[in-house]
């Protein structure tokens, strides 16, 4: 008979015919049809280069979610976002064009970003497609699950909606600060956009003079330019060295800067010489010191990098010009008594990769000090999968010591809705996305001084000055859940469908994105604003090494796609995508591992189209109710699984059901009765097999169609004529129990196949008698036309 499959194998070319249909059809637009909202805030990739890799997994696990939950009864609310602000936009600038705000003006930098985005949106956007993500919407536009960008007008309007809430709460202030400063990208940066980097430096041991008693005492250092700027010496209170100078001065050389000498618990007895010159600043723990003992900070570096008047002779230069000529100078005196190279631990900027230093200048910050028991509830409230992930926010969490700076001397980015007049601010009315560096404020802005409303614009009048800072972009990825959910342009459905079901994202970013939205839209929303919050872990290549440009190891999903098709790059996610294991391992070995499974289940399916159609009534053996219950057990396990993100565990029981239990064992057991040619069975026997065959095969397709959505709908599609999309998911199979194990039936299948290959007879031919244990004896006349076997008895099992 010939199969109701007529292609002979799975292709990438069926793949493309199916993503097109869907996105033609508009199959997976958001309706609201009554269901629970299930919502996904999906992480907006930057789209200024290729999706690489750990995007194209984590994006296929999101799918999958999105799919299972259709499947279960859930309106899903999945859209498609892109990334459009901020540096590395400005960076890709000023790599491909030369141009810096600097060099042209602010309107026409803005046009670069512009051409920049043009070119490489496409791109990011053309990975997913291929990959069958089902987004709502592939189209931008305004309604509740259409694709966003983060530039547009009606995202950043959402942007300046929320300062201006907060501004007006007394939640916002400005404030001139010690401000962690990148010179590598000319702007304010907070905390969690700093990284550290082990780099070889000298540690230089410098003359200091005790002032009452000109005694000479030697400091360690890896950065003398700071000399400038000491404030005070320290030392251990347990180190008796010192202990003699509590209380009187040293003598900075080179500057002259007179400086207490105390006991402090942060000096090490075992580190340099046990003395330490606290300047200000060279990392986060001289802020602090600074803060603590009351000391004002001078403050030695400007924001072009360079040293500043307060440096002496210094000025003008580069920090390492300056750090080079300020020992040269040590050396000149003879006051350096020994320098090493050491491997020191220098924070830099995660984004530029060059150092970071501490500048002094006026800021937007947002407060968070004041909400960390809010913060840490907040934590508690959430459901993390896995568990672990947790921690990394709670130790963050604990980390925080100043409020959040929010402003950023940048330029492509949403522009705080500001304007001034001497002490006066005018806020921008809630609604409208505005530009203050270049229009003038609306005359319904309201206008505050010293933190009191006192009009509008029109009521004031006069000139006004446009806020030319913009804000951090984690202040504006943080909407991602509050815009989704449509607040401000929906507002009934976002109140009656927060908070956002799920927060899908990478454990790097749990310190900023994470941390971030929780804390403003709890602000904002006075709510936790997601349930539950998916951590994926980094994608490593086979030897267990992190993917990165840097090391050659990565692997292009498009060179992917292009050779294996989607299907087994889903399927390799799952397999490997366990929240239990620390990373996700890929090689093109795996996922051509997982395109063998497809071609598997292909194969299966047309070979059992060809045993014919089911009519009439059917009875089922034992054999049929076995398979039935292994399925039964494989569809509870999968609910059980999906309902939690795991699409590992039941994957993987799914994928060697397929290749050991059914196809290599209950398969071959039963298609002489699904042929049926010698009329050997009943007629309804033969169709119990046929029964348990089809309804297998179909509840197999429906759990792994949240995995591999394309195969399953063309081969639901051809075999039963419905859309296995549409199916709600399978709860039981339908089964009467049986006496026999699967490990019973495979062991004795094993018995005979054993004993033919050590007495050389081939697979078809028979053997003359086995013996079947008495749990087997139903299964009997399907066991003996398998194996071709004489004559069966009861007893152990034995082959002869």
């Amino acid at each position: 008979m010939d199969a109701k499959i007529t292609e002979k194998r799975w292709s990438k070319e069926l793949e493309a015919s199916i993503v097109e249909k869907w996105k033609n059809e508009n199959k997976y637009a958001f309706k609201k049809t009554g269901k629970p909202v299930y919502s996904i805030d999906t992480p907006p990739p930057y789209v200024n280069s290729p999706v690489h890799i750990g995007h194209a997994s984590t994006y296929v696990v999101m799918d999958m979610i999105a799919r299972y939950k259709r499947m279960t009864g859930h309106d899903v609310l999945f859209p498609l976002g892109m990334d459009r602000n901020g540096l590395p936009i400005e960076m890709e600038v000023e790599k491909k064009f030369k141009k810096t705000p600097m060099n042209t003006s602010r309107e026409e930098f803005l046009e670069y970003c512009h051409r920049v985005l043009e070119s490489t949106s496409s791109e990011s956007v053309s990975t997913f497609y291929l990959e069958g993500i089902s987004f709502n919407n592939w189209e931008t536009g305004s309604e509740i699950g259409d694709a966003y960008e983060t530039d547009s007008a009606e995202y950043r309007g959402l942007t300046q909606s929320t300062f201006i809430d907060l501004y007006k709460r007394g939640l916002i202030y400005e404030d001139e600060r010690v401000n962690i400063f990148s010179p590598g990208v000319q702007s304010t940066i907070a905390d969690s956009e700093v990284e550290y980097k082990e780099k070889p430096t000298l540690f230089n041991n410098v003359k200091f003079i005790v002032k009452e008693t000109s005694e000479e005492i030697i400091i360690g250092t890896t950065r003398p330019e700071f000399l400038y700027s000491c404030g005070m010496v320290i030392y251990n209170p347990e180190d008796d060295r010192y202990k003699h100078l509590e209380g009187k001065t040293a003598v900075v050389p080179i500057s002259g800067l007179e400086v207490p000498i105390k006991a402090h618990p942060q000096a090490s007895i075992d580190k340099g010489t046990g003395l330490v010159m606290m300047c200000s600043f060279g990392d986060t723990a001289d802020v602090r010191f600074f803060r603590e003992q009351g000391l004002k900070p001078r403050i030695l570096i400007g924001i072009d990098g360079t040293m500043n008047e307060k440096a002496g002779d210094l000025a003008g230069l580069f920090v390492n010009q300056a750090r080079r000529k300020i020992i040269e100078q040590l050396q000149e005196k003879e006051l350096i008594t020994d320098q090493k190279e050491v491997i020191h631990r220098q924070p830099i900027c995660e984004r530029s990769k060059r150092p970071i230093e501490f500048v002094a200048m006026k800021e937007w910050y947002l407060k968070q000090v004041e909400f960390k028991d809010e913060m840490r509830r907040i934590a508690n409230d959430i459901t993390f999968y896995a568990p672990e992930s947790k921690k990394i926010l709670t130790t963050w969490i604990d980390t925080v010591a100043i409020d959040w700076p929010i402003s950023r001397r940048r330029f492509y980015a949403t522009e705080i809705p500001l304007w001034y007049q001497d002490k006066k601010v005018a806020v921008a009315p809630v609604g409208d996305y505005v530009q203050p560096w270049k229009n003038d404020p609306p005359a319904n802005a309201e206008v505050f001084e010293d933190g009191n409303l006192i009009g509008t614009v029109a009521d004031i009048g006069g000139d006004w000055t446009g806020e030319d800072r913009v804000l951090d972009t984690w202040f504006d990825s943080s909407n991602t859940p509050l815009y989704i959910l449509g607040k401000g342009r929906d507002d009934k459905f976002f109140n009656e469908n927060s908070p956002c079901s799920l927060r899908p994202q990478g454990k790097e970013i749990v310190r900023t994105w994470l941390y971030y939205t929780l804390l403003k839209d709890y602000l904002i929303a006075n709510k936790t604003i997601f349930k539950d919050v998916w951590v994926h872990q980094h994608i490593v290549d086979d030897k267990g090494y992190k993917m990165s440009k840097s090391k050659g190891n990565g692997i292009d999903p498009k060179q992917v796609l292009d050779k294996y098709g989607a299907e087994a790059l889903r399927l390799w996610v799952a397999v490997e995508g366990n929240l239990e294991k620390t990373d996700f391992r890929c090689s093109f070995e795996r996922i051509e591992g997982a395109a063998k499974s497809l071609t598997k289940l292909w194969n299966v399916a047309r070979f059992i189209t060809m045993f014919g159609e089911m009519s009439g009534e059917y009875e089922l053996q034992p054999i049929d109710n076995w398979i039935l219950r292994e399925m039964d057990e494989i569809v509870k396990f999968a609910n059980e699984k999906y309902a939690v993100y795991d699409f590992h565990n039941p994957t993987t029981k799914l994928r060697n059901f397929l290749w050991e239990t059914f196809a290599s064992n209950y398969v071959e057991l039963v298609k002489r009765r699904a042929y049926n040619e010698d009329g050997a069975f009943s007629k309804e026997s033969q169709q119990g097999a046929l029964y348990a065959l089809n309804m297998v095969l179909k509840c197999m397709l429906e759990v792994l169609a949240p995995i591999n959505p394309m195969i399953c709908e063309k081969l639901y599609s051809d075999l039963f004529d419905e859309d296995v999309h549409a199916q709600s998911f399978p709860t039981s199979v339908g089964f009467k129990d049986v006496e026999f194990s699967r490990d019973d039936l495979m062991e004795a299948n094993a018995a005979v196949w054993k004993f033919k290959k050590d007495n050389f007879i081939p697979l078809k031919e028979g053997v003359a008698k086995v013996s079947l244990p008495c749990n087997l004896q139903g299964v009997i006349a399907d066991f003996k036309a398998m194996h071709s076997i004489s004559e069966v008895v009861e007893g152990d099992l034995h082959v002869e």
